[in-house]
């Protein structure tokens, strides 16, 4: 006889005073109507969706290059992992749901090809044209280089959604903060309407934490199947990572190795995520916020993990640190990814008619701060794959001259 379903599952909250709240939106640059089936914010999640650098975000990698194997995680996947934390989070906090999901899903659009070497090899070709920043360039995707709609450029998305993109890391301008505006921001004509000293709104504080939550524990997961190091290795230096691990063995002693990964990965999640609701819980009641912008407005994020997690999560960070992100496999591949990403800026830079015609067009001379936007664009635009390929067709001999 088959087990009946068992209905533990808990009630969304209802909507706080202090979520953002769909009806008084702030609006969009260019006045659209507003349908009554989908909230704003609902459909700026779906145009994000619907844009194709979120559908390019399955070609691009996040620590492994796209042709190692279909198991291991691309921005697609990771940004869908997100979305699921930030909506589970934002439900119980009775925070809106879609502008949670939305921002989870966006926050990787800005990414190169490669990972993190890619976006350091663009950093460091374009300093002396504005530079390049992952972040500023989802928030140019959104305002300006997405061509779907005969109205406008970009896909006209909410100031709460563009606020929460902006700051995904936080403030960024202010007391202690020393960095210049990102290019792609400053562009903006009224980049300052995004109140950069204050904190983002509740939902954006939600997606940013669950950005951290997913990567942490899917860099364990693709580590351990890549064989970058052992389960022993990371159970001996990672205290909380040890009691995962030991925790899960107890309710299954005679489990594979495989399950033993996903059960003690999904516990650790779990934990995670019942850390930051607590710690939010006590901090939204310590501050009482009464709305979206006094969460803004507050000298400290209301989303967040308590002290006593910080602690167990520095030993995590600094093994993935020095045994996966500088494995000297991983190493090898994203010094190759480096090369090809800086040897195709430097053609391109020097030869703009080496580009497809229609972004050549767009250039205004080889060397120029506006042709290295151009490129810049077209190359962080590029799935890993497609980047391989052009370097092998420019950079080979039997790129274009093999003959048939």
């Amino acid at each position: 006889m088959s087990q009946p379903f068992i209905t533990d599952f808990p009630p969304a909250a209802p909507r706080a005073v202090y979520a953002s709240q769909p009806a008084s939106a702030r609006g969009r640059r260019i006045a659209q109507p507003s349908g009554s089936e989908r909230s704003p914010f609902q459909r700026d999640k779906d145009r994000i969706i619907h844009s194709s650098a979120f559908r390019r975000l399955k070609g691009k990698t996040q620590v492994f290059v796209a042709h190692e194997g279909d198991y291991y995680r691309t921005r697609l996947t990771h940004s869908l992992e997100v979305a699921q934390i930030a909506r589970s989070i934002a439900r119980v906090l009775g925070l809106d749901e879609d502008l949670a999901e939305c921002l989870a899903l966006a926050h990787d659009l800005g990414h190169p090809p490669f990972g993190h070497s890619g976006e350091e090899a663009l950093q460091e070709v374009m300093a002396p044209y504005g530079g390049f920043d992952h972040n500023a360039q989802t928030l140019r995707i959104v305002e300006e280089l997405e061509r779907r709609y005969a109205g406008f450029n970009g896909l006209n998305l909410t100031w709460e959604t563009l606020e929460g993109i902006a700051k995904h890391n936080g403030p960024i301008v202010g007391e202690g903060i020393d960095a210049e505006l990102p290019w792609a921001l400053t562009a903006l004509d009224d980049y300052q309407r995004l109140e950069l000293s204050t904190f983002a709104g509740p939902e954006a504080q939600v997606a940013a934490l669950a950005d951290d939550i997913a990567y942490n524990n899917h860099d364990i997961d693709d580590g351990l199947r890549a064989g970058l190091f052992t389960i022993d290795d990371i159970t001996r230096d990672v205290p909380f990572v040890a009691a995962a691990f030991e925790a899960a063995r107890a309710r299954y002693p005679d489990i594979s190795e495989n399950r033993l990964i996903h059960e003690a990965v999904r516990d650790m999640i779990g934990i995670m995520v019942a850390d930051v609701l607590s710690e939010s819980r006590t901090r939204l009641q310590r501050y009482k916020p009464q709305s979206a912008q006094a969460v803004r407005e507050l000298s400290a994020p209301v989303i967040a993990f308590s002290a006593g997690f910080k602690a167990h999560e520095a030993p995590l960070r600094s093994f993935l640190f020095e045994n996966m992100y500088r494995h000297y496999k991983v190493n090898r591949m994203m010094g190759q990814a480096r090369r090809v990403v800086a040897e195709l800026f430097g053609l391109y830079i020097q030869s703009p008619n080496l580009l497809p015609t229609a972004i050549a067009r767009q250039c205004s001379g080889p060397e120029t701060a506006g042709s290295a936007r151009v490129i810049c664009d077209y190359i962080a635009g590029m799935t890993d794959q497609y980047a391989v390929t052009e370097h092998g067709k420019l950079f080979s001999v039997t790129g274009y001259l093999r003959g048939n």
